[in-house]
């Protein structure tokens, strides 16, 4: 937990120097993961074990190139080092960098250093250089760095115990800066340190320089009395990163050697391929291909476990508790509302593994890249595709990390578009109708049409949300311009410990935050399902009998009978009845139209709302799911109500429909208005009760 005795560490670097596996080495799973108050950039807070019974909090800071912000996340960074009254001010600074980019990182070094933070330089990857050809004098880097080197290797886990033994030492680290960056403008400095005498001058030039927040010091009143025009400052930041560069070209010299003919790298062959025009695009389809396959194939055994072993635990708690409402509750509410969802686990955490397994191989960055040939037709900058594969985890986050999109109408239209994009939560929707309307055939002998169903609705998600770009961009009159920059990373074997820990905390978020709204969900639609007004929900047996005079049913069969007539005169049977004209064009029911609307709150609500209607008054309680589901006769016309018709039409429906209501309020706290979200809100719902109306009408 966090504590004000442990040490702070704050973790700093740029991207894909490895930042994310030190702290991963330096935790394991002992993380937090929340939002910085009042912004919603996403922090990691992890707590380690020091050597001499010491601990320390760790904070994974964004990563940034620099302390020049340009992006929300860059602001967080610097607004966190210029604060000491700050909970989380670092006590010591830990500068991860790539052994073989240590040039460009270094910058960022010689920043941190001139806040004078006892600040550790941590060269990662230090398993790369033999296979690089590179060696480093490390006393020499030490001295003219003014710091403690640690080497590591956050893939073998080679170097971390010396690392947190000069974090546990950190008062011993020099604190002054390694350059005297202030030579720039030597007049202008000097000014500024006799008016603030008590104030370090590069935190007093990051005020000037940055929109950050700086104590209790007036930001105006220092730039209006000591600043430059626009372009003057400007000016002075490209000599200061001239004049650090100069440094660190000069220490590198002498401290760091390249032996080109015993370096062997691949690299620049992969990248030919893996980028090609034709072939990038093609090996990514046959990826993704693979993903979705796996993703059906590898979960049906352990989805089965799970959904038997709640219909098992419903039966267990009809038979071994004591009869009663509490019962009920228990077997026909929380027991099949809960399994409803947990069942999907398996097929979330295979997504989540494969994504990890893409962005820890360095292979992400290429698709990236690939992407923004196809991203610059339609309107949108580079960076847009990053929100847009991270969708298929969740919008919220996804539309979080539109932030580092300079251009504000690019950055717009990708909050607008990111919804399209299939997330997690549409997963197990999509799961269960696949499974009762699609059949598990193969073609070809290797092709399961299930897989390749999922597969197709991924991609139409994807292209609904560049179609969707392309007209906003028509549409909005915004002008501005701005240039994609990625920086394509080493590729690397996957760490499987960065990849389960990633796993394990992603569904662990998915599960508990679900969860939640689910639990309480279940008990609300338990009790509409089981209550309701008026005579034909009180009088319910002595109804079904008169029905029946003619042909008396069994025992089995009247009370199923009685069931069914409660649960259509229960108060969530008026409820779906009331819809039920404006959905049955689509061929869904009153339940399923109870299901939409309760999965307002969250997607993956819809197959836990059904699980509970289904399983209220059912005397079959060892039935599954799947197997009530796909029981489920339409009164009226006698079929299926999951038939391929209303199958495909409800998967289009949740393919386009908003659905979400943290989406939407994402939105709105991302543009600052109301417009934007409600205007998403009505165009998305529109367009799913379109194409699934016209879907079914086909279809049927």
């Amino acid at each position: 937990m966090l504590s004000s005795h442990n040490i702070n560490v704050a973790l700093i670097g740029n991207p894909n120097v490895g930042k994310t596996s030190v702290f991963n080495q330096l935790t394991g799973l002992n993380q937090q993961v929340g939002n910085y108050p009042g912004i919603t950039v996403e922090k990691k807070i992890g707590f380690c074990k020091l050597p001499n019974n010491y601990k320390a909090n760790i904070l994974d800071l964004p990563g940034t190139y620099s302390l020049n912000a340009s992006s929300i996340d860059e602001n967080v960074v610097i607004e966190l080092l210029l604060n000491k009254n700050d909970k989380l001010y670092p006590d010591v600074a830990l500068v991860v960098t790539d052994v073989e980019n240590l040039k460009r990182n270094l910058l960022l070094f010689t920043q941190i250093k001139d806040l004078e933070i006892p600040t550790i330089l941590v060269i990662n990857m230090a398993d790369r250089m033999e296979y690089k050809g590179i060696s480093l004098d490390i006393p020499f880097l030490e001295e003219k760095l003014k710091t403690k080197i640690a080497l590591v290797s956050s893939r073998k886990g080679t170097g971390i115990e010396a690392l947190k033994q000069l974090i546990v030492n950190y008062k011993s680290i020099p604190k002054e800066p390694c350059l005297n960056a202030s030579v720039i403008d030597e007049e202008y400095f000097e000014a500024l340190r006799k008016t603030f005498p008590n104030q370090l001058l590069y935190k007093l030039w990051l005020v000037i320089t940055q929109d950050v927040n700086f104590l209790n010091l007036d930001r105006n009143e220092i730039r209006n009395s000591y600043t430059k025009s626009h372009s003057d400052l400007k000016r002075l930041q490209q000599k200061e990163t001239i004049k650090r560069y100069q440094f660190i070209n000069d220490v590198l010299k002498e401290g760091l050697k390249i032996d080109l003919n015993s370096a062997k790298d691949f690299r620049a062959i992969l990248d030919r391929v893996l980028t090609h025009r034709v072939w990038g695009y093609a090996i990514f389809f046959f990826i993704l291909f693979g993903i979705f396959q796996s993703i059906f194939e590898w979960s049906k055994i352990p989805m089965d476990f799970i959904d038997n072993a709640f219909a098992s635990f419903s039966v267990m708690a009809n038979e071994n508790l004591a009869p009663g409402v509490l019962t009920n509750l228990i077997a026909q509410g929380i027991i099949p509302g809960i399994g409803g969802i947990l069942i999907f686990i398996p097929q979330i955490a295979f997504l989540f593994m494969f994504i990890s397994i893409l962005e820890e191989s360095g292979y992400m960055s290429r698709v990236v890249f690939l992407m923004d040939k196809i991203m610059r037709k339609f309107g949108l900058s580079g960076k847009s595709i990053v929100p847009l594969i991270s969708g298929t985890a969740c919008a919220i986050p996804a539309i979080m990390a539109t932030r580092n999109i300079e251009n504000w109408k690019e950055r717009l239209i990708t909050i607008l578009v990111t919804p399209f994009t299939t997330c997690s939560a549409r997963l197990p929707v999509y799961a269960i109708i696949i499974a009762l309307v699609i059949p598990e055939k193969r073609v070809f002998g290797i092709i399961n049409m299930q897989g390749l169903t999922l597969m197709l609705l991924y991609l139409l998600g994807f292209g609904m949300a560049i179609f969707s770009a392309y007209i906003l961009n028509k549409i909005l009159k915004i002008k501005g311009k701005t240039y994609f920059i990625v920086e394509m990373p080493n590729y690397k074997l996957p760490m499987f410990k960065n990849v389960g820990i990633n796993v394990i905390e992603k569904t662990k978020a998915f599960i508990f935050g679900a969860g939640k709204i689910i639990l309480a969900i279940s008990i609300v639609l338990w009790f509409l399902a089981s209550y309701g007004p008026g005579e034909k929900f009180k009088n319910a047996e002595k109804i079904v009998i008169e029905k029946n005079l003619a042909k008396p049913l069994n025992h089995s069969e009247l009370q199923n009978a009685i069931a069914s007539q409660k649960l259509e005169n229960s108060y969530i049977g008026l409820m779906g009845k009331t819809i039920e004209p404006a959905i049955s064009p689509l061929g869904y029911d009153w339940k399923i139209g109870v299901a939409i609307i309760s999965s307002f709150a969250a997607r993956e609500v819809f197959v836990g709302t059904l699980a509970t209607i289904y399983s209220v008054g059912d005397s079959d309680n060892d039935n599954t799911i799947k197997n009530k589901m796909q029981a489920e006769i339409n009164p009226e016309t006698g079929q299926k109500i999951f038939n391929f018709a209303s199958g495909i039409s409800l998967l289009l429906f949740y393919a386009f429909a908003m659905q979400c209501a943290s989406t939407i309020a994402i939105t709105k706290k991302e543009t600052n208005s109301w417009k934007w979200p409600l205007g998403q809100l009505i165009f998305m719902s529109g367009l799913a009760y379109l194409v699934a109306l016209i879907a079914f009408q086909i279809l049927k």
